[in-house]
């Protein structure tokens, strides 16, 4: 039998089939296509973790308007049924843009844990749809890698550290994360 058929790769998905997946199991849908999630691992979820609080604590202290939303939250990319993901860190400041689903639009920052599976996709796929989709701020954070691409569609400027800088969030004026603080042991 041939390999495409037998895996059902040439079949176009729908955010239908997201729905339809039994409980427990994620996925994104990127162009038709299904990418199956995995449980992260215990650094990846160190890594959330900090950046959730950490981008919280500081909209919270500053009275803020944004929001932000760790996975697993849906984010509706150009608010319709064909690209549905699940950002490892979405802010969004458009509160219109929230639903009872998640995020109908896109997110103003996104920010992406690297997994092993998923590298390709955050590298290459998930940065393109977010600056076309009209995502202001990307982050890629690469642990393995001792990485931190950061994106500011905005001004079209790319700036690339390590998990030992501190790095200033261009959707805020005042906003830096310190990376040298997140102990990965």
């Amino acid at each position: 039998m041939d390999t495409a058929k037998k895996f059902n790769l040439e079949k176009t998905h729908t955010i239908e089939d997201i729905r339809a997946l039994p409980d427990g199991k994620r996925a994104e849908l990127i162009d038709g296509r299904l990418y199956m999630m995995s449980a992260p691992g215990r650094i990846h979820q160190k890594f959330v973790h900090f950046l959730d609080w950490t981008i919280g604590t500081y909209i919270h202290d500053k009275n803020g308007d944004c929001e932000v939303y760790p996975a697993p939250f849906a984010v509706f990319l150009n608010a319709d049924d064909e690209i549905y993901l699940e950002p490892d860190i979405s802010v969004i400041c458009d509160r219109s843009k929230l639903t009872d689903e998640g995020c109908s639009g896109a997110p103003d920052w996104i920010i992406e844990i690297v997994s092993p599976s998923s590298r390709p996709r955050d590298y290459i796929k998930k940065m393109l749809k977010y600056n076309m989709a009209g995502v202001r701020e990307y982050w890629i954070v690469d642990y393995e890698k001792n990485i931190v691409i950061v994106y500011n569609f905005e001004y079209d400027t790319v700036g690339n550290y390590t998990l030992s800088d501190r790095i200033k969030a261009g959707i805020y004026e005042d906003l830096e994360i310190d990376f040298s603080k997140i102990q990965i042991t």
